[in-house]
């Protein structure tokens, strides 16, 4: 089974976002100079370090995900792509384009990712007197 991310859920904050790509490489060393490199394998994953700004209910639909839909983070879940999912589609220019120009609706990107907890489990702080801050790290799976 693979779990969904919740979309009443906010968008992570554009601050807290950190991607690293997993290091696909071997490490050579040679007798001198430089070291060598050879790609280890073949499709690498991202790592990807966020937080979600939450109320108390946000905040409960976030609990309820991990602990009983995600099994404790052992479960893996498709999540919408924060950088991409919902960004308006442009043209060469960087104009919007528009599902239809009469409504000037814009059209959207859609992109998602099948993603695992990451070793870090989510961490919570409590922001602005009434806000939870969820940290957490995933793995964003090729």
């Amino acid at each position: 089974m693979i779990a969904t991310w919740p979309a009443t859920l906010p968008p992570p904050q554009r601050d807290s976002w950190q991607l690293q790509p997993q290091d696909a490489r071997r490490k050579r060393q040679n007798d001198a100079g430089p070291p060598g490199y050879r790609r280890r394998f073949s499709s690498a994953a991202k790592s990807v370090s966020m937080a979600v700004k939450l109320t108390h209910n946000q905040r409960a639909v976030f609990d309820r995900f991990f602990h009983e839909t995600c099994q404790e983070g052992t479960i893996r879940f498709w999540m919408p792509d924060p950088s991409t999912d919902g960004w308006p589609l442009t043209n060469a220019a960087g104009v919007g384009l528009l599902v239809n120009a009469q409504t000037k609706e814009p059209l959207l990107l859609s992109e998602r990712w099948l993603c695992a907890w990451g070793d870090q489990l989510p961490t919570e702080t409590v922001v602005d007197q009434v806000k939870f801050l969820k940290s957490f790290q995933i793995w964003v799976l090729p």
